[in-house]
């Protein structure tokens, strides 16, 4: 049977699925404001010690690895409190692979890393410089250098410098920047020539990095550490190949 049109039987059920309507949104409403109040985990106070700063790095890595991520430092209230001033507790150099975002793959978050990214770690003046900067302005107390498995910067240099064919472009100076490493992998005659390549385009980053003039002191001091790292594409744990604190 219709309803008569305007009838009060109409306006009943006009009214009810108003507030039918009405309820569920702001059900919904509620739910995601409950969401966006709930804050992510804070790391705290920033580490202000080498060996500090590096075991918070490194527990990041293995919730990176196992699956039991904290996301920390990554709500509207971490992005307040830095807008003024920050003080990133690790400086990363790690190469341009999409696969290897030091973010990510040490669980860290706003206002955590200073993070430079090359391809297979290739290091400038200006590169450098930027490395140097929280150590020399901030006292940043720790240095990642972070290469990684099946890099393929790394197997186009090692490719384009036994074959004696350079590559186009600006290409060619990450070649140059990696001749120290082939060289070393070449000597060490490895059964994987490009993963040795790798490892030792890491520490011998990180080597000039702990030694160069204005780092060196704060190595020697005590107030920073340079570390050289490999991180696994396979299995996403990080190998900390030399320069741990104690």
């Amino acid at each position: 049977m219709s309803l008569p049109t305007g009838g009060p039987g109409r306006r009943t059920l006009l009214a009810g699925s108003v507030s039918l309507a009405t309820a569920y949104l702001a059900g919904c409403s509620s739910d995601e404001a409950v969401n966006m109040a709930a804050p992510t985990p804070t790391t705290g106070a920033s580490p202000g010690s080498p060996k500090a700063a590096y075991e918070r790095l490194m527990n990041g890595n293995r919730r990176w690895v196992t699956g039991a991520l904290q996301h920390p430092d990554r709500d509207p209230a971490r992005r307040e409190l830095l807008a003024a001033k920050q003080q990133p507790y690790g400086v990363v150099l790690s190469c341009i692979d999409s696969r290897v975002p030091p973010e990510l793959v040490f669980d860290t978050g706003l206002g955590d890393l200073y993070v430079m990214r090359t391809g297979g770690q290739a290091v400038g003046p200006v590169v450098t410089g930027s490395v140097e900067y929280g150590p020399m302005t901030s006292g940043t107390p720790l240095i990642v250098v972070l290469g990684h498995q099946r890099c393929g910067a790394v197997s186009a240099a090692y490719k384009s410098l036994r074959e004696g064919k350079p590559l186009p472009g600006n290409l060619q100076a990450i070649v140059q920047a990696l001749r120290s490493a082939y060289e070393q992998a070449a000597r060490e005659r490895s059964a994987d020539p490009v993963d040795a390549m790798t490892r030792a385009q890491v520490k011998l980053t990180a080597d000039a990095l702990r030694g160069n003039h204005d780092l060196a002191p704060l190595v020697s001091k005590g107030t920073l550490a340079v570390v050289s790292a490999y991180y696994s594409l396979d299995t996403g744990q990080v190998e900390v190949l030399n320069g741990a604190p104690a």
